[in-house]
């Protein structure tokens, strides 16, 4: 009987050492750097909580320039990682390449999508999650003007804009939003003094709700904001810990659940490639309430904006999406 106990046990440690030495996840971040306080730093606040549950360590790098994505997904892939999670639209190219050579190997891309039969492609209706922080910035303005900077001027952060701008008319058909992207460029993800001065320019034309979506160059503006006794909406992760009680709520866009569950499920052999949508119904998308903001948000604010996140999952209220057709039918 005491084989037979000792038998059991030593195939189960083997059974252990093989699922740790097969389970070998990877992340590759975005231009911005990985603690930006946004985008980059939610993906890997997902990896750590997969770690943390674990046990399980993961690789990491942080691209200093665009030829990197292909090398680093190149060297993960030659080392046998995987799952690989890379953030970011601009990885497209390079994880459709790399995911072509190494064929046995899974790959995870957020932001954009990529039909690839080992690829698995997350994206988020941020045109919802939008549009309800644009709910609470026009139940929140005194001045009926608010306003929006953008991080790189690409389709993908014009889909924020447009979810912004839909709230913002859905609840006071006055207001006025105004408009401004950081640059055409990936430096303009991580420019915080250029955020900051955008926003300036913005508060002086009486905006007193800015809503940053821009990656690193969203610290700038919430800072900004912040100084000048206005109010700033976070993106990505939770931001309002940043200036508490100057942070109205953040555009929470659940990158960090994204990338836990690439981790998960492929320890899990429930890996599945194909397109992943996560919005408002499937809780990747949200506002965010803390004790940081609980002030900020009236009773009045919150029950405008549940309302507004209910009518979006019963489907009672469409918002548009600026990818479908590269147009916004709601007007600044």
């Amino acid at each position: 009987m005491k084989r037979i106990v000792l038998g059991l046990l030593a195939a189960t440690a083997m059974s252990v050492s093989a699922y740790a030495a097969d389970n070998k996840p990877a992340l590759i971040f975005d231009l911005g750097g990985k603690f930006d306080k946004s985008f980059n730093e939610a993906a890997f606040n997902g990896a750590e909580k997969y770690t943390k549950e674990t046990g399980v360590k993961f690789r990491e790098f942080e691209i200093q320039n665009e030829a990197q994505r292909e090398q680093a997904l190149r060297k993960f892939a030659s080392d046998g990682n995987s799952p690989i999670v890379i953030a970011g639209f601009s990885a497209a190219a390079a994880i459709e390449k790399v995911s072509t050579e190494f064929p046995d190997t899974k790959f995870v891309i957020i932001d954009a999508v990529v039909d690839k039969p080992n690829v698995r492609s997350v994206v988020f209706n941020d045109n919802e999650g939008s549009y309800l922080v644009g709910v609470i910035a026009a139940k929140s303005s005194k001045t009926g003007t608010v306003s929006f900077v953008g991080g790189m001027d690409v389709p993908l952060i014009r889909n924020f804009a447009c979810g912004y701008v839909g709230g913002v008319k859905a609840t006071n058909p006055d207001a006025k939003v105004i408009q401004n992207m950081t640059g055409d460029t990936p430096a303009a993800w991580n420019d915080p003094a250029k955020g900051g001065e955008i926003a300036k320019s913005q508060m002086d034309q009486g905006s007193d709700v800015i809503f940053a979506a821009a990656g690193g160059t969203g610290i700038g503006v919430l800072q900004a904001a912040a100084d000048a006794n206005k109010l700033s909406i976070g993106v990505d992760s939770n931001q309002n810990g940043l200036h508490p009680g100057k942070v109205l709520t953040s555009m929470m866009k659940r990158v960090d659940v994204a990338t836990y569950n690439a981790f998960k499920d492929g320890a899990d052999g429930k890996f599945t490639a194909g397109m992943n949508v996560l919005g408002v119904k499937e809780g990747g998308v949200d506002y965010a309430a803390d004790e940081n903001n609980a002030k900020l948000l009236t009773d009045d604010v919150k029950k405008a904006v549940e309302a507004a996140k209910a009518d979006i999952i019963s489907g009672k209220v469409k918002v548009h999406n600026y990818n479908t057709d590269n147009a916004c039918p709601y007007k600044g």
